[in-house]
């Protein structure tokens, strides 16, 4: 086999599980296709560490560290599929070029599916936001928006109030039932039934279709999820639903149901942040040197 790993992703978790590999002494290849899922947000906040720093800044810091190990190559491309080639695997990039490998890491992220509200998808990453852990701070305790997609959005509108005054547009998706009517006056979150015509302004004035519009400093929702890559499915990967979508279930170790496969940051797990990714990127890189020295010593 030409390399030990092929870690498919280079950005946190990718970037994490790399680097375990790469002081193992094991042959690393990196392949990118440089989408990372929080490329419109211009601060990443609760890495720590890292904490106010551009996202792309921390990756480019990463990869340099990562390449610092001469065990270590990177591809700048789209790892297009992948599949079982006879002890190892094979992944084929955009050019056609096929790459070798004793075991897969991916690392492939995923595809929010925003709501379709005119002039949401403008500020996504800027004034509309999905993780109050990475983005609510920077509102400064102000007025505070919770975009209704369905009952889970019960769990945002619950949260917020820690964050700021907090208004639940429940935008014909959801309707709070009496028990949690309750649980929502004792947060203090404010319940608008009207349904939102467009946001627009500079941070996100929520246009109503009776013609109000409530100024807020941020709003909140939550996403629908899609894996960002066709290479867990073609590999046979198992899949666990969860209330955003369905990500690729693995073990306490971050193995796939595919032997020598392992699967970590956004694409393995139901919440996302930086430094969950890097947790889920060091168990898999981890996980896997594991997994070949077992093999070896059996």
């Amino acid at each position: 086999m030409a390399f030990d790993c092929i870690v498919v992703g280079g950005s946190y978790a990718g970037l994490a599980a790399g680097l375990q590999l790469a002081r193992a002494r094991r042959k690393v290849l990196v392949i990118d296709g440089g989408q990372r899922r929080n490329r419109f947000a211009s601060e990443s906040h609760g890495f720590l560490g890292q904490d106010g720093r551009a996202p792309g800044a921390i990756v480019s810091d990463g990869r340099a560290q990562l390449l610092a190990y001469p065990n270590v190559s990177w591809i700048d491309g789209q790892a297009v599929s992948a599949e079982r080639a006879g002890d190892g695997f094979g992944v084929t990039t955009d050019d056609g070029a096929v790459h070798r490998a004793r075991r897969l890491v991916l690392a492939t992220g995923v595809v929010d599916r925003l709501p379709e509200v005119p002039g949401l998808a403008q500020r996504w990453g800027k004034s509309v936001f999905h993780c109050p852990y990475c983005h609510g701070y920077e509102l400064g305790g102000g007025e505070i928006g919770v975009l209704a997609i369905s009952a889970l959005s019960m769990h945002h509108a619950l949260m917020l109030p820690d964050w700021g005054r907090t208004t639940f547009f429940l935008n014909t998706a959801f309707e709070p039932d009496a028990e949690q009517l309750t649980q929502l006056k004792q947060r203090g979150v404010a319940i608008e039934r009207s349904p939102i015509v467009e946001i627009r302004g500079e941070k996100a004035d929520v246009v109503l279709s009776d013609g109000r519009v409530v100024a807020l400093e941020g709003l909140l929702t939550a996403t629908r999820v899609e894996m960002a890559s066709p290479l867990a499915e073609q590999l046979g990967c198992a899949f666990e639903d969860t209330p955003m979508g369905a990500v690729v279930a693995t073990d306490m170790t971050k193995e796939t149901s595919v032997p020598g496969v392992f699967a970590c940051g956004d694409m393995a797990r139901a919440a996302g942040s930086i430094a969950l990714a890097v947790g889920d990127g060091t168990m898999a890189g981890a996980a896997t040197h594991r997994s070949m020295f077992m093999r070896e010593a059996a």
